[in-house]
């Protein structure tokens, strides 16, 4: 039996993470975006509690 040759590649584009854009970094480094999230997760939580409660 014949041993076949197998070429493989160099890693392909596909197992990269996609690289963030300027817009994605600063949302994700923005103080006052980041607290405002904050306040709205907790929120969003609260409001099921509540809901859970009554």
């Amino acid at each position: 039996m014949e041993k076949q040759n197998r070429v493989s590649s160099a890693y392909k584009d596909e197992f990269y993470p996609p690289i963030p854009t300027k817009a994605t970094k600063f949302w994700r480094t923005c103080f006052i975006a980041q607290l405002y999230n904050f306040f709205k997760l907790n929120l969003k939580i609260m409001l099921i509690v509540v809901k859970g409660h009554s």
